[in-house]
Order: C-alpha cells, then sequence, then structure tokens
C-alpha cells in the first residue's frame, strides 16, 4: 500500500493547530471524534433533499457528543494543575465527564436535577466512580450550584461555559467539510443548553475562513416544545419534555446560539414531544440509526420545516445524532417494543409470529 496516512482520528492530534493545544496538554484520549456520516435512505427522499446524513456522534466513546469537548477541556484542566472536575447534568456531561476523570487520574463530582436524568447516563457516571449528588430543583438550578462551587473549592468547571468545551465541539463542523468536501447548505441540531449549535458554528466559521469550505451552512437549532426559551425569548422556570438531554429552561450559551441563528440565516423552532418520537421511530425503523430523544429533535425539526414549506431540493443537509439510544432505553421499550410470548414449542412460536 502507498501513499500517505490517513489522519488521525484523535482530534487533538487532527486538529492541533486549530484548537488551544500546547507541548504541557496531556494528550489522553477514549478514542472520541471520526464518527460516521450515514446517507440517510428514506427520509432525504421524502424532503427533496440532494443529500440528507446523519452525524453519529452517538458513535463516541461514551455515547455522545460531549466528548468531544470533554477531552480538551479536562486536558486543559490537567495542564492547568486540576486534581479534580465538577458539572451540572441532565446525564451525557456526567457520563464523559466521569470517565475522563478516570482517563486521567481525577476525582469527578456531579450534580444532577433529581428525577430528571434517563438512568442510562446516571449509570455511566456511577460506574466511572463519581460523587454524584441528586439535587432539588432543575439544571438551571443545578448549573448555578456548581459553578458557585467552583469558585469556592479546588475543582475545575467542565460545563460548556467552560471555553475548552466549545472549542473540542467545534471539530465535529471540521468533520463534516472534510468528509463531503464542502460545508452543507442547512445543519440541523438539538439546542438544550445552546453550546454545541455555538461549537459547529465557529468550527464552520474556521474552515471558511481557512478556505477549506467554499460556503457556510444555515444552522438549524430546535428545541422541545416545554423546553424553548430561545423560542419564546425568555427563561422557562419549569421545563418539561420527553428528551431530557434537552430539558433545559435558561441556557448557558443563550447568546452564542442566537448569534449562529442570525449569522448564519438559520432559525432556531420548537418541535412538540410528538413530533420527537415520531422522528426517534423513524430513524430506528427506516434508517438503522437508535438514538436518545434529544437527537430526534434535530430529525423531527428538518421534517417540520419541509411540512411548513421550507424548500429543501438540491440542498445538503446533515443532522447531528448527539447521544446514543442506550441512553435512555425506558424510551425505547415503552414505544417501541412488540414482544410476543410463545411456549418452548415450534407450532407455538409459529402462531406468535403469525406464521401459522
Amino acid at each position: 500500500m502507498t501513499g500517505s496516512p490517513l489522519p488521525t482520528r484523535f482530534i487533538l492530534e487532527r486538529y492541533r493547530e486549530l484548537l488551544p493545544v500546547t507541548d504541557r496538554t496531556p494528550m489522553v484520549t477514549l478514542g472520541e471524534g471520526g464518527t460516521p456520516l450515514l446517507r440517510s435512505r428514506s427520509i432525504e427522499k421524502e424532503l427533496g433533499l440532494k443529500a440528507l446524513y446523519f452525524k453519529l456522534e452517538s458513535m463516541n466513546p461514551t455515547g455522545s457528543f460531549k466528548d468531544r469537548g470533554m477531552v480538551l477541556a479536562i486536558a486543559k484542566a490537567v495542564e492547568d494543575g486540576a486534581k479534580a472536575v465538577i458539572c451540572a447534568s441532565t446525564g451525557n456531561t456526567s457520563a464523559s465527564a466521569a470517565a475522563f476523570a478516570v482517563r486521567h487520574g481525577l476525582k469527578a463530582y456531579v450534580i444532577v436535577p433529581d428525577g430528571k436524568i434517563a438512568m442510562g447516563k446516571l449509570a455511566q457516571a456511577i460506574v466511572h466512580g463519581a460523587d454524584i449528588v441528586q439535587m432539588a430543583g432543575s439544571f438551571d438550578d443545578a448549573l448555578n450550584v456548581v459553578r458557585e462551587l467552583a469558585t469556592r473549592h479546588p475543582v475545575a468547571l467542565v460545563n460548556s461555559v467552560n471555553p475548552h468545551r466549545i472549542e473540542g465541539q467545534k471539530t465535529g463542523a471540521f468533520e463534516i467539510v472534510d468528509e463531503l468536501g464542502d460545508a452543507p447548505e442547512i445543519l440541523c441540531i438539538p439546542v438544550g443548553n445552546a453550546g454545541n449549535i455555538s461549537a459547529y458554528w465557529r468550527g464552520f466559521q474556521e474552515y471558511y475562513e481557512l478556505e477549506h469550505a467554499r460556503q457556510l451552512p444555515q444552522m438549524w437549532g430546535f428545541q422541545a416544545e416545554g423546553a424553548a426559551p430561545i423560542v419564546n425569548g425568555a427563561p422557562v422556570a419549569h421545563p418539561e419534555t420527553i428528551a431530557t438531554a434537552i430539558r433545559i429552561g435558561n441556557p448557558a450559551s443563550w447568546d452564542m446560539a442566537v448569534d449562529a441563528r442570525d449569522r448564519s440565516g438559520g432559525r432556531i423552532r420548537a418541535v412538540t414531544d410528538e413530533e420527537i418520537l415520531e422522528a426517534y421511530r423513524r430513524l430506528a425503523a427506516e434508517e438503522a440509526v437508535f438514538c436518545e430523544p434529544a437527537s430526534a429533535a434535530s430529525v423531527a425539526g428538518l421534517i417540520r420545516q419541509h411540512r411548513e414549506g421550507a424548500d429543501l431540493s438540491g440542498k445538503t443537509a446533515v443532522c447531528i445524532i448527539t447521544g446514543n439510544g442506550l441512553k435512555d432505553p425506558d424510551t425505547a421499550l415503552g414505544v417501541t417494543a412488540q414482544i410476543h410470548r410463545a411456549e418452548a414449542d415450534l407450532p407455538s412460536v409459529e402462531r406468535a409470529l403469525g406464521w401459522a
């Protein structure tokens, strides 16, 4: 075999010149980044798109996009001498922070809103040895507390208010351009704390300025109807949605998300839980993509925009699939389970299958 080797998957090496990496930054990886773009086999045709791709961030090591930012945030914390990290979380951040903390030999502290976190995500933080506090109140309450704790105690805050999180997450945009040869016309993404839409916009801008891309995408962000502060123009005191990862009433990166929307000529809209669950089912049944409900908001939003008259013909769109379906198995079992019972004999199984 001849020719140059493929670029490394490890984002801190692959995109080193575009990241705040120094000679003192520990180059530690769990295999994050390099996630695939999967082309749609069904929904693309229905929407009249030239092409529709799903960016499977669900294939990161802890099962969500959070690993992109966390690998850099915790490496920089170690570079600065931190011995422990802390975060507030609806689930995915806690799993990622706990895993990378273990890899660096740090202690992880996690504050989660009581009763507002999918058990698959909490289980990850538990098995990685994080100290977990389930706090009464919302994610926004938990974030306020951890921000104060980080000023009072020797722990590094690794929520998306940490600028290194955004820097790491922007590499998802780099990978899309690297694979497609240009930015898509439309980038669809769930919006919760709003760091990811901000990060992708930054990544697309940087690649465009470096002339790695010939165009910039419109950023289409989607919130759940019961947790849509940016859409409503005011914080939501008691956000409610089945999509726990975006059940956030006062996004920390609100201003950056609005800037991404406005400067890209994009939009931030709301989708209902029913639309999210329908997209969730369709992704699994038609596209072989098993994602957590929040991820399906990006696809639900794209479908709704088409239904409301958006002209998608001749355009390429990418939907970010932010987290793995195994993060929230209860939802999967509740909306998709079709399990038949049979005795331990062939005729009984044939009857259960409707073959006899």
